[in-house]
């Protein structure tokens, strides 16, 4: 008796703990390594705040971007090839000739966005809201 009222307590304290201390997702070292380097292949950007974030030219290859927050970024001619962005806020963010091929752009929020020549070949962009973004030269003739 003794034994399952510890476990019982137990359990309860640890989902207490976890329920009023979320994680963050992001990897820190991989957020600071974007935004010094400009140059984050690969990593782990899950939920990362980007807001307002400067990356312009920025290697985000196969970068997982999920949920992530990018509103009002500039990512001119930044590479987020095979990038994963599903369910990523891009709201108001400077995307051109930003290449998006074989990204993951599934519910991402490019409301306001520009994204003047993206290129977005194999891309999926299932339930994307493209709300007043202006695509000038980016071809979305393969969706």
């Amino acid at each position: 008796m003794k034994l399952l009222l510890t476990a019982t307590t137990a359990t309860a304290i640890i989902s207490t703990i976890c329920l009023v201390a979320p994680v963050k997702a992001e990897n820190p070292a991989h957020v600071r390594q974007l935004l010094e380097t400009n140059q984050c292949q690969k990593c782990d950007l899950k939920g990362a705040d980007l807001s307002s974030a400067h990356l312009i030219g920025a290697d985000l290859r196969d970068a997982n971007l999920q949920q992530a927050n990018l509103a009002n970024a500039n990512l001119e001619g930044a590479d987020l090839t095979g990038a994963n962005l599903k369910q990523a806020t891009l709201l108001n963010a400077f995307a051109s000739d930003a290449i998006f091929n074989e990204a993951n752009l599934t519910g991402v929020n490019f409301s306001s966005a520009k994204l003047y020549n993206a290129d977005m070949d194999g891309a999926i962009v299932a339930g994307a809201n493209f709300n007043n973004a202006k695509l000038y030269g980016a071809d979305l003739s393969k969706f």
